[in-house]
């Protein structure tokens, strides 16, 4: 049968019928899905559109943070309460690709795509699922990250992080060859609170060095409880291919991702990317 197009009003109406039709989904941006149905790799089954104005929220109350799985790397970049995800979202395409492409779809984007959940992983997001009916449920995005790798069947209706205390606390950057639209050589966030003393609860996240992104926990223990100096950046270097499985494609091969993230990681840790 040729693909069908359905469209929903709710988003538990959509996570029902996702979690009862393996043939079917979700069609949220399209950066992705269409790209797949144009070039012949999804050919039958359902697209599955939702109108629910929740999916596209963005609220800021205090220093929670709760951005809808449908909002758009533009409507981000729209926020100015939100200026410290700006570089991540600008990460995601040029101008016509980050007003289609949603948070929700780039959780769900394979290396070497997938920069801001880079973000959101070196944030400790939640991200709230619906498995079927029912009510959203909060899942770390770890765990979230590892469910997506065994094809579980769930809504993302939001992701909720806490915003960072301190400007410079939170740090992105993206590699590419070609600026500033290329896919990603590789990608690094960093959440370093305290970072202008001494470092407490280092989050490091890195892309494209495994098939989803990951924690750099070694480049974390090395930095906790260090300054962010000349020898905590030393040591966060020593550490910063432990634990890594690069990817190999069109972009770049494993051998060179790994030659350059000690380099990259360095010179983000001094602020001088």
């Amino acid at each position: 049968m040729p693909l069908a197009l359905r469209v929903v009003q709710s988003l538990s109406e959509a996570a029902g019928i996702l979690a009862a039709d393996s043939r079917t989904t979700l069609l949220s941006g399209g950066t992705l899905v269409m790209r797949d149905v144009n070039e012949g790799r999804l050919t039958d089954g359902t697209l599955l559109r939702v109108t629910d104005p929740a999916w596209q929220q963005i609220q800021v109350s205090g220093t929670r943070i709760e951005l809808g799985a449908g909002a758009t790397m533009a409507a981000i970049l729209a926020q100015r309460e939100l200026g410290f995800l700006h570089a991540a979202a600008r990460a995601v395409g040029g101008p016509a690709i980050r007003n289609m492409a949603t948070i929700g779809g780039n959780l769900f984007a394979a290396a070497p795509y997938g920069d801001f959940a880079v973000a959101l992983l070196a944030l400790d997001a939640q991200v709230m699922v619906l498995a079927g009916y029912g009510s959203p449920r909060a899942v770390p995005i770890e765990e979230f990250l590892a469910g997506r790798s065994r094809g579980e069947a769930r809504l993302v209706a939001s992701v909720q992080f806490n915003r960072p205390v301190a400007p410079g606390d939170f740090r992105f950057l993206k590699v590419s060859r070609v600026k500033p639209k290329g896919l990603s050589v590789l990608s690094i966030a960093t959440h370093l609170p305290g970072h202008a003393s001494r470092i407490g609860q280092a989050r490091v996240a890195y892309g494209a060095m495994g098939p989803l992104p990951v924690r750099a926990r070694g480049v974390e223990r090395a930095l906790e409880g260090k300054a962010l100096d000349a020898n905590g950046i030393a040591a966060a270097r020593a550490a910063a291919l432990e634990g890594v499985q690069p990817v190999t494609d069109a972009i770049a091969s494993d051998w060179y991702r790994r030659e350059v993230l000690p380099v990259h990681l360095g010179r983000l840790l001094a602020n001088q990317s």
